[in-house]
């Protein structure tokens, strides 16, 4: 065999250079994004790998920007107030300042990420040509491809058009005309489409290669999101139905804990950014700052565990919504409730008695006192101090952020059977009612689609912006305006950052 040597640029983990043999922990260990020249051997087939787990560990170092932008815009969350982040709390209020920077800094990382998808399959390409295991070449790329295809979708749902990019060269943007959403959510269900029979049909935690990396159930989960978004309903259900069918996932019964460690890797998740400290009490420490949706003030049970920058809060709406229902399992997870928080929502005379399970202090015995930002705090960004490794005080350290789960999917097809789809896996009934056991409640016959809407409301609140992009997408505009908020078609989308405008012109040209 020849041997070729190609002088590129490549994005890879500063790790994986001195071995392959801990894939899992490589991903544990996310790289600086950085990139260097280096003569690489395409044919030593071994380290073909190695360009994904680049790719995997771009994706999972999220900048700690990314997910509130995306998810405080919805009904079931606020921002926290008089803070320093005063743009963030407009565009919580659909009033949106181009110049913020967390606009653009959300633009170039999700890019960022997709431009290091590209070169990773542009890499595994070149090794494929020389890999006696040319199937796994293809599914390497698939796995790439499956990552661009969510960041992809991520950037499309919040700026509705945008770049479809086919090469890792970043230069390509001054050049590409943007895209319609419609044309970019096609193109992601066509591109899972491709990369679906590629992919090994397991659970994500069932991989010994990459635990919890992707596999042809996480393409089909984005391919239904993305028909979602098309409203081609028969094309949701018929993505669902084959996740469904696979009897692969289940809903966790313990729905506390599915948000905190024990909730890593669970049956019911499709796809989590992956965070770790290794399981000691100081040295390397990887993980996400959650310390944005924390309390800014708390009594931890473990003494000495560090507090939050309160910029995340659940909506009084959702929760007055969940009391309604006489939620308690979803609530009392997805809340941590203040005195103030409490007294606030007695001052509505329809609340002035609560449940006494309300409290300030979490089922896991942290206590929330009183801040200034905020009345509440997110419960599913919340770790207990005593779950915290024994030593580490920093907010959330070592928890998983969950980026699909089994529950959004049920309830998916549960949408587009009440649309109008067809699907034999799973009747919207049981799909529904599946998710309702686990709360508590009992079942439903004959299920609407608001009674389906209203189910997402209550199971996907604070995850990702679920429940704003839906009702951008349903037109169901007066849900968003409340509290104070004025909401309408013309503000569904960000505007494009005031940087991006000036440097790539048909942008521009698309804004006019």
């Amino acid at each position: 065999m020849k041997l070729r040597k190609y002088t590129i640029k490549l994005a890879v983990l500063g790790a994986v250079l001195i071995g392959t043999a801990a894939c899992h922990d490589l991903l544990d260990n996310p790289a600086e994004n950085k990139s260097f020249t280096e003569e690489t051997d395409y044919t030593k087939s071994e380290d073909m790998i190695l360009p994904l787990i680049g790719a995997y560990a771009e994706f999972n170092t999220r900048g700690w920007e990314d997910f509130p932008l995306i998810s405080v815009r919805g009904d079931d969350v606020n921002h926290g107030g008089l803070g320093d982040q005063q743009d963030f709390a407009e565009a919580d209020k659909f009033n949106y300042n181009k110049d913020f920077w967390m606009f653009n800094s959300i633009w170039q990382n999700l890019y960022a990420d997709i431009f290091d998808a590209h070169s990773a399959m542009e890499q595994i390409e070149l090794y494929k040509e020389f890999a006696s295991n040319q199937a796994t070449a293809d599914q390497y790329i698939a796995e790439a491809k499956t990552l661009r295809a969510w960041l992809l979708f991520q950037l499309s749902r919040v700026w509705g058009d945008v770049f479809i990019t086919t090469t890792s060269d970043p230069s390509d943007l001054l050049v590409l005309d943007v895209s319609t959403k419609a044309e970019v959510m096609q193109h992601i269900s066509d591109q899972m489409d491709e990369a679906i029979s590629n992919l090994p049909a397991v659970h994500p935690n069932e991989r010994a290669d990459i635990p919890g990396g992707v596999t042809k159930y996480t393409a089909l989960a984005i391919k239904a999101m993305a028909n979602l978004e098309l409203k081609n309903y028969q094309g949701v259900a018929d993505a669902t139905s084959q996740i469904i069918s696979s009897g692969k996932f289940s809903l966790d019964p313990d729905f506390y804990n599915l948000f905190k460690i024990p909730g890593k890797l669970n049956d019911e998740n499709l796809m989590e950014l992956q965070f770790s400290d290794f399981g000691q009490a100081s040295g390397d420490d990887k993980t996400y700052d959650f310390e944005f949706f924390g309390p800014q003030g708390w009594t931890p049970k473990v003494a000495g565990a560090g507090s939050g920058w309160g910029f995340y809060e659940p909506s009084l709406k959702w929760i007055k919504f969940m009391l309604d229902r006489g939620e308690r399992t979803r609530l009392e997870t997805s809340v941590l409730f203040t005195n103030r928080g409490i007294a606030e929502i007695k001052k509505d005379p329809n609340y002035n008695t609560l449940p006494g399970w309300i409290s300030n202090t979490t089922p896991s015995g942290d206590v929330i006192n009183d801040f200034s930002r905020a009345l509440f705090s997110s419960g599913k960004h919340y770790l207990p101090s005593d779950q915290l490794t024994p030593g580490r005080t920093r907010y959330g350290t070592n928890k998983n952020l969950i980026v699909i789960r089994y529950a959004e999917i049920l309830l998916m097809h549960a949408e587009a059977l009440t649309q109008g789809a067809t699907s034999s896996a799973m009747t919207a009934d049981a799909a529904v009612n599946a998710v309702r056991a686990r709360a508590g409640l009992g079942n439903l016959s004959g299920v609407t689609h608001q009674q389906v809407m209203d189910e997402k409301f209550a199971e996907l609140a604070m995850e990702w912006g679920i429940r704003y992009y839906d009702m951008a997408r349903l037109g169901e505009y007066g849900e968003l305006s409340y509290e104070g908020r004025s909401f309408s078609e013309d503000l569904i989308y960000l505007p494009y950052p005031q940087n991006q405008l000036d440097l790539l012109p048909n942008l521009g040209n698309a804004q006019e």
